[in-house]
């Protein structure tokens, strides 16, 4: 980790919050659960938020050429929504002695080009990749380590990468149709 690249107030902000938790647990017996939370994605997404997934949806629905960073080669995981909101319940129904932090997340890993054409091939779209510079700090693996969810929880994720992005490609679909949506869009 590099605490002054570009990345660091992100990554140093959710360290900090951690260990803020972790003394209010000893100083006032708090009761507390932290959770880390990996790529998720699914229907409601912000069409413009910046996140791999919706970026490449929305690109590939519009017949945009869809950007990777460097060779595409980097990997990561998805956790399609519904099966982290399940591991965030079961989370916060965990006994007091659970406190994490818990990753949760998909650990089948993806490279981001493998997503791009996944999405090519679900939207039926003829958008072709184009790679752009990789920016600084940004790391080759993303991968969760959920032996903790899968111990304490008894938790996993169980939606494949194919089917939870043809719920959030249904979902832009529709968003989509809307005139104002794809005019944000183009500014």
């Amino acid at each position: 980790m590099n605490p002054i690249g570009l990345r660091s107030c992100y990554d140093e902000g959710k360290r900090c919050a951690e260990t803020l938790f972790f003394d209010y647990r000893r100083q006032h017996r708090i009761r507390i659960k932290v959770a880390r939370i990996f790529n998720t994605y699914g229907p409601r997404m912000h069409p413009n938020d910046g996140r791999v997934v919706s970026n490449f949806i929305v690109q590939a629905l519009l017949s945009r050429p869809i950007g990777i960073h460097g060779d595409g080669l980097q990997s990561r995981a998805f956790c399609y929504v519904d099966d982290l909101i399940d591991g965030l319940v079961r989370l916060m129904k965990s006994e007091d002695d659970v406190t994490g932090p818990i990753n949760l997340g998909n650990p089948a890993e993806f490279t981001v080009l493998e997503l791009a054409q996944m999405i090519i091939e679900l939207t039926g779209s003829r958008s072709r990749v184009v790679h752009l510079p990789r920016p600084a700090d940004d790391p080759h693996q993303r991968r969760p380590d959920i032996s903790r969810a899968k111990k304490h929880l008894g938790w996993a994720a169980k939606t494949p990468l194919g089917e939870g992005l043809r719920k959030t490609i249904g979902y832009f679909e529709e968003l989509l149709r809307d005139n104002s949506v794809k005019a944000m869009l183009s500014e």
